[in-house]
């Protein structure tokens, strides 16, 4: 039974793996290195200073642009290092925090299943296991565990601090060597496909990855999502009435992702504009809303929002989406005397509120908590994480 490795830079094989590469009951392994869609082969017989030691010439220096060759290549990898025989193949979580490791981790996954269902596959029934890797959003529910000793925690670190100097005083993220990801456990998981997209889903920002399954952050599933969606449609219905603008009105929501707040604000009678930057997920938007009279779509962002000549609106709802570092003086040059705020207590407290205290345009009319935090399974259960609450907060224009 051949073992193969694959990780993006020769680094990740001792930080990750180092568990494989030294099993007493192991065989052959071999390590395919990403970055240089090249293979290393550590003989049956080769004692594991040698494998280290031959992982270690071959750590490079700080390059940019290091990324996964993606599937295709990455089955022809395999396919050369199984070399038609039994293999396992242990590769990045789909869901590491660096999301190079993590589209590499998916991509292996890919390349496993493509080759498996081409009729001449030389990878048919190889078992895959992703290491958890460098995870500090989600706790993942890992189905083996190695408990490294001191004499292989002694071997990772000389490793470190002999080959990857470099490394630790790196600023980039995605190449930092840090004690959280020099793990003195090593563990590892199984996934379906389902759960493997959902989590490479779900560590992604607002692009088209975020938009590789439906419902990525599951508004539809989740019960603490279901409250929140709930709690903010309730908040913006009371407080329009109470603040004069009637039962319903047009609304103006920015980034309405799939439309799970479009909808409950439909059913409490009021028109929205759902506006949606993401092409895939405004698509998806569109289709759930058809033939809703009082709802329509389209691509505007903030920044489009802010030049618009637009009619004015009861109001603009920017709900769980100042995350990204929007321009929040484009606040000033929306069509609207009232804004909607809602975003995790930390974000609101270091990005919002600074910047209202020097608003002389805006002021905090109302501060609620829509819902509090909450630990919550995520990806079919295979993790969890916790939901930071969320705090809505209303500002009517002052001079307005």
């Amino acid at each position: 039974m051949i073992d193969i490795v694959v990780v993006l830079r020769a680094e990740d094989a001792v930080l990750d793996f180092l568990s494989v590469l030294t099993d007493d009951g192991g065989g052959e392994t071999r390590v395919i290195l990403a970055d240089r869609a090249e293979t290393l082969i550590l003989g049956a017989g080769m004692r594991a200073p040698e494998r280290l030691a031959l992982i270690a010439s071959h750590v490079g220096p700080v390059t940019d642009g290091i990324a996964s060759p993606g599937p295709e290549v990455l089955a022809t990898l395999l396919r050369r290092a199984a070399a038609g025989g039994p293999c396992r193949i242990w590769t990045h979580s789909p869901a590491d925090n660096r999301r190079s490791r993590g589209r590499l981790g998916r991509d292996t996954a890919l390349a496993r299943a493509a080759d498996a269902e081409d009729s001449g596959a030389g990878l048919t029934g190889a078992e895959l296991r992703h290491a958890v890797g460098f995870s500090p959003y989600l706790q993942i529910l890992s189905d083996l565990d190695r408990p490294l000793g001191p004499e292989h925690i002694a071997a990772k670190l000389d490793f470190v601090n002999g080959s990857c100097g470099h490394l630790l005083a790196e600023t980039d993220p995605e190449l930092v060597v840090q004690t959280p990801r020099v793990p003195a456990a090593e563990r590892f998981f199984d996934t379906d496909p389902d759960q493997r997209e959902r989590l490479f889903a779900l560590l992604a920002s607002l692009d088209d990855e975020a938009a590789s399954v439906v419902d990525p952050w599951e508004f539809g599933s989740s019960r603490y999502e279901a409250r929140r969606l709930d709690a903010t449609a309730a908040w913006v219905r009371e407080r329009c009435a109470d603040l004069g603008s009637g039962s319903a009105g047009a609304l103006v929501e920015v980034g309405a992702c799939e439309g799970a707040l479009t909808r409950r604000l439909v059913a409490a009678g009021f028109a929205v504009r759902a506006t949606e930057p993401n092409a895939v997920f405004r698509s998806r938007l569109t289709a759930a809303l058809a033939g809703t009279d009082a709802v329509t779509v389209d691509g505007a962002d903030l920044a489009d929002l802010a030049k618009e000549d637009a009619p004015r609106a009861t109001a603009h709802l920017l709900i769980e989406m100042l995350y990204y570092g929007q321009d929040l003086a484009l606040l000033d040059d929306l069509a609207t005397d009232l804004v909607f705020v809602a975003l995790e207590p930390d974000a609101l407290a270091s990005r919002v509120r600074p910047w209202l205290e020097r608003s002389a345009t805006w002021r905090a009319e109302e501060e609620t908590v829509l819902v509090p935090p909450q630990l919550e399974t995520v990806c079919a259960g295979r993790a969890y994480l916790s939901k930071r609450g969320s705090v809505g907060l209303l500002l009517r224009r002052t001079n307005g």
